[in-house]
Parts: C-alpha cells; sequence; structure tokens
C-alpha cells in the first residue's frame, strides 16, 4: 500500500466517521490492500473557503520523509520528529483539529500507508496477521495516528518553541494518557510535565502514568488556573502565523521549525507547577517501585 504524490487529490476533504468505519476493512488493517481512494473521494466533504493551507503535497512529502528517516532506526522515533513539523505544516484553529473529519480524510486518503508503517504490530496475539487498530485511522485526538502528534505539538509547545513536544512525544506514555487528561489545556500544567521530563525526574512509562494519576485526581479538587495563573496564547498572533503560511518555507527537515509567536508561557507560572508535580510525583504510586508512606502534599500558593 502506497500512495505517489501526483495520484493525491490537491487539497484535504472531510471524511466523516461512518464513510471511515465502513471502508475500514481487515484488508486495509493489515496493509494487504489499500483503500477504496476513489469511493472515499466521491463520499468526502470538500472544505468551505479552501486554499493554500489545505494543501495536500506538503503533508505527504512530510510523511514520506519522516518514513525515510526513521525506517531503520525505529517507528516510534518518527513521532517527535513528525509532530512540530506537522503542526507547522497543517496550521489549524483548535476548532478545525477538532473535527475527527479531518484526520480521517488524512489517514485514509492521503496517508493509509503511513499508519499501517507506523502502527502495524510486528506480531499478533491471535495467531492471525497482524494489523493496525482501527482508532489509528479513525479514532480519538489521543489515538488517531496523526490528530494525537499535532495536538501534542499544539499542547506541549511554548510558544513558538516546539523543544517541550519533542520531549513529550519521546515517551509513547505521554501521548497514550497524558495527551487526554482536560488539565493539559491549561500551558503552565503542560510545560511542567515536560520540564519533569527534560530534567530526567520522570523517566519510563510507568512513572509517567502514575504522574498523570496524580495531576488528574489533585486537579478536582485544585483549580490549577488559580495556583498558576496564564493568560493564555495571543490569539492575533496565531491569527497571523496561520495567514503567512504562503511565505513561510517548508518544514526544515534537520532543524526544529518555528511554531506560532503568540507568547510564552510565564517562567514562574511553570516553576509553581513543576514544585507541586515533583511533590505529587514524590508520593505516587510506581508499580515496581517501593511504595512511600502517605502524606498531605503541601501547596504553596
Amino acid at each position: 500500500m502506497s500512495r505517489h504524490a501526483d495520484d493525491l487529490p490537491e487539497q484535504l476533504g472531510l471524511l466523516r466517521d461512518a464513510v471511515a468505519a465502513r471502508n475500514l476493512t481487515r484488508g486495509v488493517l493489515t496493509g494487504q490492500e489499500s483503500p477504496p481512494f476513489v469511493a472515499l473521494a466521491r463520499e468526502a466533504e470538500r472544505i468551505k473557503g479552501a486554499g493554500s493551507r489545505w494543501n495536500v503535497r506538503p503533508l505527504r512529502e512530510l510523511f514520506d520523509d519522516a518514513r525515510r528517516l526513521h525506517d531503520e532506526s525505529g517507528r516510534t522515533g518518527a513521532d517527535s520528529w513528525l509532530a512540530p513539523r506537522l503542526h507547522y505544516t497543517l496550521r489549524l484553529t483548535r476548532a478545525e483539529a477538532a473535527d475527527p473529519a479531518l484526520w480521517n480524510y488524512i489517514a485514509l486518503v492521503v496517508a493509509p500507508d503511513y499508519v499501517v508503517w507506523r502502527h502495524l504490530p510486528k506480531t499478533a496475539r491471535d495467531g492471525k496477521r497482524p494489523a493496525v487498530t482501527a482508532d489509528r485511522f479513525c479514532g480519538p485526538h489521543y489515538k488517531q495516528a496523526f490528530a494525537r502528534l499535532w495536538w501534542a505539538a499544539e499542547l506541549f509547545r511554548d510558544g513558538d518553541d516546539y523543544r517541550p513536544a519533542v520531549a513529550a512525544c519521546r515517551n509513547q506514555d505521554v501521548l497514550n494518557t497524558v495527551l487526554r487528561l482536560d488539565v493539559i489545556d491549561h500551558r503552565p500544567t503542560a510545560r511542567a510535565v515536560t520540564r519533569m521530563l527534560e530534567d530526567g525526574i520522570v523517566r519510563t512509562g510507568r512513572e509517567v502514568n502514575a504522574l498523570a494519576t496524580a495531576i488528574n485526581a489533585a486537579a478536582s479538587t485544585l483549580m490549577y488556573e488559580v495556583l498558576a495563573s496564564d493568560e493564555g496564547p495571543d490569539a492575533e498572533a496565531f491569527r497571523y502565523w496561520m495567514d503567512e503560511l504562503d511565505m513561510a518555507p517548508p518544514a526544515p527537515r534537520k532543524t526544529l521549525p518555528a511554531g506560532p509567536g503568540d507568547g510564552a508561557i510565564p517562567e514562574g507560572a511553570v516553576d509553581v507547577m513543576a514544585t507541586y508535580f515533583e511533590k505529587l510525583f514524590a508520593e505516587a504510586p510506581v508499580r515496581g517501585k517501593e511504595p512511600k508512606d502517605a502524606e498531605e502534599v503541601p501547596i504553596d500558593v
């Protein structure tokens, strides 16, 4: 299964869940056959006011390069490389990115071969041919092959700096667990998590899952927005970044691109959250780790 850039539609479309699910046959999920591109293109909806922002070719070239660069080094390594470059290339509002129909179209029409390459298991437990789970093609934002990378770059970046997002995407449990938490919409919270990864305080998948559980539980009794205030990104600056796409060069392959200049996360707010999370993590139960006596975690407001 592969798609040549010359065979692709010029612009992205929208493919609703019911249509996508109906075409996710066993053959598609195992990579033995291609999705019915002509039929899918016929059932896809056009994006209103489509322009260069919705061009398919830059995305397809990006996916091809991600696969070429990581075919031998390991498929999971492609995530941290692709996430910031996908976000840079596909400049969306959060409302646009929240529409699963867009990601269904990319997965089934633009790059089904990439989904299979990245997510096809090496072996199958039931003795059958290995198959990609359907939610990698058509699923929630924290599971779908491309949506999870775009959202990781959006939620974990620090203004125009994608390095925190790269750190997040290097740990699969951040994508599988932390990305689904509602509290990650709070920018200082997201940045505090990536700082703990960068500093080596949290290393393993089990530790990431324990931290995510502790953060989510604490959020039920504490408003993180009050503990560490953040005015949020500059919407006008983000819109300018979207509108300047026609003048922007393609995403660099060897260096990180610059994201939207919509404002860095307040350093003081990140410090507050990081200190609090370190205290939470010190008392969090981690599988395989010697448990500590539980004690109340102090909050410095």
